[in-house]
């Protein structure tokens, strides 16, 4: 006889507790190799779990087998990853969320401010601002770095002197990551005006949720690139009007 489940309070809080555990246990993996083997795991424990149900018991033993074996797999495979995740968890700070608009805004500043010297000097840059989707694959192509951003390193890195001023600069939080990366390219049929930083540019925001912010080389005219689209020849204020709406209103939403 089939009896109703009628779950309680504490039922409910248990559920959502492993919910929030489970999205943020993903949300630190995401960008890294050992999320696919994750999705694996879930799918083997989704079976295991069916068997279990329908009584399918040699099944449910080969399953479970499989089980032991892919966690222990997991572990080895992936312990920089492991690693990675537990770091950056114990780094994470209550109510974060909080300091996140404020960290934000530091970052603006100094992008716009750097854009401003950028443009001065008719140089050119690309800069790439990571958000929910990783850009690993993409950070692997380049020089590595992890250095908190600033005007005058973001200044430095695209001096035509500089060995890493070709390619993009990539930002993930406050921290530049990487450096001369290679972006795919948009197919879209851009105006010839537009050189391959541009192309570059649009081209990672049709792919991710990341933002792009193109310096011009040749006319010191400063874009963005967002959700596939260009905007072109901002001003500065602009630019900064652009971005908070980017890193700082949609964050809240």
């Amino acid at each position: 006889m089939l009896t109703i489940f009628k779950p309680t309070i504490v039922d409910i809080l248990d559920v959502t507790l492993v919910a929030i555990l489970f999205y943020y246990f993903l949300k630190f993996l995401s960008g890294t190799r050992a999320l696919k083997m994750v999705y694996a795991l879930i799918f083997i424990f989704v079976i295991s779990y069916i068997a279990q149900l329908l009584q399918l018991k040699a099944f449910g033993l080969i399953i479970n087998s499989l089980k032991a074996v892919w966690v222990v797999i997991f572990v080895i495979l992936f312990q920089p990853e492991i690693r990675n995740v537990l770091t950056r968890f114990g780094k994470t700070k209550p109510f974060s969320f909080l300091l996140k608009s404020e960290e934000n805004k530091f970052l603006i500043e100094e992008i716009v401010r750097a854009c401003d010297e950028i443009k001065k000097r008719k140089w050119g840059s690309l800069l790439v601002l990571e958000k929910g989707i990783g850009l690993k694959e993409y950070i692997e192509s380049g020089i590595k770095l992890e250095a908190k951003v600033s005007t005058p390193l973001l200044v430095s890195i695209f001096s035509p002197e500089s060995p890493l001023h070709d390619g993009a600069c990539i930002i993930s939080g406050d921290n530049i990551v990487a450096c001369g990366v290679a972006l795919p390219l948009t197919e879209e049929n851009l105006s010839p005006y537009f050189g391959m930083r541009h192309r570059a540019g649009v081209g990672i925001t049709e792919i991710s949720d990341a933002c792009a912010i193109i310096v011009s080389e040749t006319t010191g005219k400063v874009s963005l690139a967002y959700k596939g689209q260009l905007k072109y020849d901002l001003s500065l204020t602009e630019l900064r009007n652009e971005l908070a709406n980017i890193l700082i209103k949609e964050e809240k939403k």
